[in-house]
């Protein structure tokens, strides 16, 4: 199964821990926060692919939340599953068009919390397939990068590589991060064979090379340069 980073925001605690415990256990990247206004810095500061929020929440409302999150344009194809014990059909009407994807009332079966959690995820991944960058286009379903409109031939590896770093543009990811996303976790690989990579990576660029960032001492990042 893919992993995915995935935000949790409720101020229940026991049922926070719960939910992170099992998408935990099902090797996802889980963060959690207990209000509104700490879930938004959390979407400042990193990138996630599922938010599964609260509507009551202190500081901001989850449906506060919600409509923060639909107005930025960055945060556009994010999945987002509401929770609530709010039951009634024009609180759940509310907060579909408020912009959640979907909308569980609680108390709720976890197993029915992950179905709808992994459906949202399918839909998003769906939607995130083709990733653009300037002249550069990489279609995850096809697994073809096209640069100013002509097929680049890539390795499954530099395919991996290049698309982990466009979808953290502008972010610095390390070598073991790399490693990680691109090979998997528990594989030994060593470090400097993602430089190998990225140097190859960067030839077949040719004049947009240098859109991948050597961060000196970390790692590396794709820049927004075009």
């Amino acid at each position: 199964m893919k992993k995915y980073r995935i935000l949790v925001i409720e101020d229940e605690t026991d049922i926070r821990d719960l939910i992170a415990l099992h998408l935990g256990r099902e090797g996802h990247e889980v963060s959690s926060c207990s209000d509104g206004r700490e879930g938004l810095q959390a979407l400042k500061n990193e990138s996630f692919d599922l938010v599964i929020v609260d509507w009551m929440l202190p500081e901001k409302s989850g449906l506060e939340v919600i409509r923060e999150i639909r107005k930025n344009l960055s945060h556009e194809k994010l999945g987002i599953l509401m929770v609530t014990a709010k039951g009634a059909n024009s609180d759940l009407i509310l907060g579909l068009e408020s912009g959640a994807d979907d909308y569980l009332i609680k108390p709720f079966e976890l197993s029915v919390l992950m179905a709808r959690a992994r459906a949202i995820l399918r839909r998003t991944e769906k939607k995130n397939s083709l990733l653009e960058l300037g002249p550069l286009k990489i279609d995850e379903n096809s697994h073809e990068a096209h640069l100013h409109e002509k097929q680049i031939s890539l390795t499954p590896y530099e395919f991996k590589l290049l698309a982990t770093l466009v979808q953290n543009k502008g972010r610095v990811l390390t070598r073991d991060r790399l490693i990680e996303e691109v090979q998997g976790s528990g594989v030994a690989v060593v470090e400097r064979a993602i430089d190998t990579h990225v140097f190859g990576l960067r030839k077949k660029l040719g004049e947009c090379a240098d859109l991948i960032e050597t961060v000196r001492g970390v790692g590396y990042r794709v820049t927004s340069k075009a």
